[in-house]
């Protein structure tokens, strides 16, 4: 994968993500901007996963485990999916904290899906 564009997404969710959460503690209820900011993590998330179906076209097959990277990608596309539903739903403080942890769980999620397509280092 392309690492600039992984970079790019691991900065927007763990932004979306520190907001999301500071949000939360601070009282406040799901808002547009917070659950835009998830929304833009999926945004990416659908980039990431064309991306991952032409890369292999283009002569940039991955090196690691296709079936875990295919699960944390599966994963991480429907992770923000839920937990904007379930803030919608809930519209309490506490669900704008788990929208900051979803992102941030997308965060680690990006990376690890970096490691598993370019080199395998754990």
């Amino acid at each position: 994968m392309i690492l600039w564009l992984t970079v790019v997404q691991i900065v927007v969710a763990v932004a979306a993500g520190a907001f999301c959460i500071v949000a939360g503690l601070a009282g406040r209820r799901p808002s547009d901007v917070s659950v835009g900011a998830l929304a833009l993590v999926e945004l990416l998330l659908v980039v990431q996963v064309i991306a991952a179906i032409v890369a292999p076209l283009a002569g940039n097959p991955p090196t690691g485990d296709l079936l875990e990277y295919w699960v944390y990608l599966v994963s991480a596309v429907l992770l923000p999916v839920g937990a904007v539903l379930w803030a919608l739903m809930e519209r309490s403080r506490w669900s704008t904290v788990i929208l900051g942890v979803a992102a941030l769980a997308i965060a680690i999620m990006l990376w690890r899906m970096q490691v598993i397509w370019t080199v395998q280092i754990a």
